[in-house]
């Protein structure tokens, strides 16, 4: 919470002040996606523990926290990417649109069409720009020539990304620059047409001109899709953000509207991280 400097010095004196109560925006009544008393295990290891929380359909989410906490864990579980992980052991329940997503006899690959994933580092396919679009639609089925040109061409637009490739579809994405990249990497997730995207530090490997815009890109994105976004940069989640979860050693500190958690948090751990005491 940002401290107005004529109070700087009630707090620097000792006294402790009642924060304000601020009536809350924060209504997840009908989530996408809620995950219930989740707990993830590797090995040994309890990485997760006891988290709950919601997520807003056609919200931008953010979840921070200091290294190691356990964000992109939690990322990784709403569309089970941590399944590929050996020895992994999860308890409690996610669900997507009110059904269970680790029920018995779920189509994983269906889950990950329906909620995409956006790596931290770009990960384009050693192929043409074109075959990284269309390489999804593809395996899903779709086979038309057209159809095929229709959703390259969508899926880059809403990428932002046509108008630099337009006439490049044919060469190698390995030949595009880093923010170009990420955005074809986004481009390729919206091809398959998912209903949620998990972004796990889309920009820490790009410079301020490519962050500035993949985080345009995302404020355009939650029009039509939801979008849950791992990020290490404070200032990222206050400006991209509708809700912030606070994550620490595994735990879901608190979570709500983004400026119910920049400006009025509830719990002293969050004020804490927020103004730069720890992590």
């Amino acid at each position: 919470m940002v401290i107005p400097l004529h109070l700087a010095f009630i707090e620097n004196s000792g006294i402790k002040t009642a924060k304000p109560e601020i009536p809350s925006a924060y209504d997840a009544s009908n989530p996408v996606i809620e995950a219930r008393n989740l707990n993830l295990w590797f090995g040994d290891a309890h990485i997760l523990k006891e988290v709950s929380m919601r997520i807003r359909r056609n919200k931008v989410t953010a979840l921070i926290g200091p290294s190691g906490c356990g964000k992109s864990t939690l990322l990784r579980c709403f569309n089970r990417l941590n399944d590929l992980i050996d020895h992994t052991k999860i308890t409690g329940e996610v669900t997507f649109d009110g059904e269970n997503i680790y029920a018995a006899g779920n189509d994983v690959v269906l889950l990950r069409k329906r909620i995409g994933m956006v790596f931290q580092k770009p990960n384009p396919f050693p192929k043409s720009v074109y075959e990284n679009i269309a390489y999804g639609p593809r395996v899903h089925g779709i086979s038309d020539k057209k159809e095929l040109d229709r959703i390259v061409e969508k899926s880059l637009k809403d990428a932002a990304l046509w108008e630099e490739v337009r006439d490049r579809l044919n060469n190698s994405a390995l030949g595009l620059s880093g923010g170009q990249q990420q955005r074809l990497c986004i481009a390729r997730t919206l091809a398959v047409d998912p209903e949620v995207i998990l972004m796990d530090e889309p920009c820490s490997a790009l410079d301020p001109i490519a962050t500035a815009k993949i985080e345009n890109l995302i404020e355009k994105l939650k029009q039509q899709y939801t979008v849950i976004i791992v990020t290490h940069n404070m200032q990222q989640a206050a400006r991209v953000s509708d809700d912030t979860g606070f994550m620490y050693l595994g735990k879901l500190v608190e979570c709500g509207t983004t400026t119910q958690i920049f400006e009025h948090p509830k719990e002293d751990l969050t004020e804490n991280y927020i103004t730069g005491r720890f992590g």
